[in-house]
């Protein structure tokens, strides 16, 4: 099993969670910028889309992951549909088993509870700029639009009003 080290950088210490997930038995750390955020993080996205059958992401605190609880649950969605489970150190609770039903259980009464525009679903200037920063990582308009928990249509119309202002 492959225990992979996920740290979104911010003013608290980065070696001092850099050491704490090594602690805990990281072969693999891997660092985000601070402004990089839930599942349209790149260096998270890489994570996921490599990570497999077996193995565990590893995070200090839940909040590195995303800010809703519905990017909580795509997160978790994901590692499972690749076999991998979740870690999170200071909750020490991971996605596997009882504690894992547990934890998508309380996300998902969470989610139920946020206003619509913390689902990401409006268009905000930073839904653009991941948008953007997305089509110049090479990704498509279907998968941006998957990614991002938009409809293709707004993908499409927010990249043509790109294309407009180019």
């Amino acid at each position: 099993m492959l225990k992979i080290g996920y740290v979104r950088l911010g003013d608290e210490d980065a070696n001092e969670q850099i050491r704490a997930l090594e602690a805990l038995g990281c072969q693999v750390v891997r660092t985000e910028a601070a402004l990089a955020e839930g599942p349209t993080a790149p260096v998270l996205i890489s994570i996921l889309d490599f990570i497999g059958a077996g193995d565990q992401l590893v995070v200090n605190r839940l909040e590195e992951l995303a800010t809703t609880s519905h990017a909580l649950l795509d997160i978790v969605a994901r590692l499972e549909a690749r076999g991998a489970t979740l870690y999170v150190a200071d909750a020490e609770i991971s996605s596997q088993g009882e504690g894992g039903r547990a934890l998508r259980a309380v996300l998902q009464a969470v989610g139920a509870l946020e206003p619509e525009g913390a689902r990401g679903r409006r268009g905000s200037p930073a839904e653009v700029q991941q948008i953007r920063a997305l089509k110049r990582a090479g990704v498509g308009p279907v998968e941006i639009a998957r990614r991002l928990g938009v409809s293709r249509m707004t993908v499409w119309r927010k990249l043509r009003e790109l294309d407009a202002h180019n």
